[in-house]
């Protein structure tokens, strides 16, 4: 018989369980971040209509909320603020009776067991829907870093065991740590938003956490989508300013950036699934033309296979339940 001279790869495809024995990308409960959308007042459950399966949540329903997530062995959440007052400077983000701070101090109180990631922004708080402070039109940098970290240390205060800035200004963790470090906060870690895309697929969330601009847009700080060696620039300047987690945000369509990053610095990398790409997938299953859940599967897999550690998700309920199966 003439021998083969080519290599026989389905050896180790024949069986589920001899596919799940060399499977080389695994995910679990424990790579899951939940984003959780807190508004102020009682009595508040309501759906996001351009998300199905996400709502906003007043406190009251909080406790509630994150049980939930514990049952389902997801530990860890993200907190993102919806206040009722807005400014021009975002006063309602750093003060110290904020939505986002009573949210965190009820979570610590109530479900302990939970690590509280707190998003660091002014775009929900200001009545222009910038992440900064405006001036004629602009984005001043500098002066915004003051109240960017007058919030991570309020946030601190209330509890927040990572602070996870995400405005995209330059030198934002730099101002951040060390705003940190002075107010005793040496043992908080920073998730930094460190490659954050001027991206189309931030729609959904604009909805749930009320941050559309109110002129313009993000372009003057958030990145050019067409820009890879920027991303590597942006993270390399986070890493040196004393960051402890990068975000790559979004994921899905920034695999390629995901992967460099991992490769490049030796810190856990998170993956931003993001609400664009949730609503797509939602719409899709709704219609019928995709099944949901081998969908979902896949799409984090390849996050984790493109070298994400973690993944903040709206995902993280419904994938957790199908793991747990």
């Amino acid at each position: 018989m003439k021998e083969t001279t080519f290599k026989r790869h389905r050896r180790l495809r024949r069986t589920d369980s001899m596919r799940a024995l060399v499977r080389e990308t695994k995910l679990s409960t424990d790579d899951l971040i939940y984003p959780i959308f807190v508004v102020e007042g009682e009595n508040i459950k309501n759906p996001v209509a351009s998300m199905p399966g996400v709502h906003q949540v007043s406190l009251d329903y909080l406790t509630e909320e994150m049980q939930e997530l514990v049952n389902l062995g997801i530990r860890s959440v993200i907190v993102f603020g919806v206040p009722k007052e807005k400014d021009e400077v975002g006063t309602q983000a750093f003060h110290e009776h904020g939505i986002v701070q009573q949210a965190i101090r009820q979570i610590k109180e109530e479900v302990p067991e939970l690590t509280v990631i707190a998003d660091t922004c002014l775009c929900q708080y200001t009545d222009h829907g910038h992440c900064g402070v405006v001036r004629d039109g602009e984005i001043i940098n500098d002066e915004s870093l003051k109240y960017l970290t007058q919030t991570a240390v309020t946030q601190a205060e209330a509890g927040a065991d990572i602070i996870a800035p995400s405005n995209m200004m330059d030198g934002f963790v730099a101002a951040i740590r060390a705003g940190l470090d002075e107010a005793g906060f040496h043992h908080i870690p920073v998730m930094s938003y460190a490659v954050k895309y001027a991206s189309a697929f931030y729609g959904p969330f604009r909805d749930a956490a009320h941050s559309t601009p109110q002129f313009g847009d993000r372009r003057a700080y958030q990145m050019d989508p067409a820009n890879r060696l920027e991303a590597l620039r942006e993270a390399e300047s986070d890493v040196e300013e004393g960051a402890d987690f990068l975000i790559v945000k979004p994921a899905l369509a920034y695999l390629d950036i995901m992967r460099e990053v991992k490769d490049r610095f030796r810190l856990p990398l998170v993956a931003y699934n993001v609400s664009g790409e949730y609503s797509m997938i939602k719409a899709a299953a709704q219609n019928g033309w995709v099944k949901e859940q081998e969908i979902v599967m896949e799409k984090l897999l390849s996050m984790k296979r493109a070298g994400a550690d973690l993944i903040i998700t709206y995902f993280a309920k419904d994938a957790a339940k199908w793991l747990n199966q």
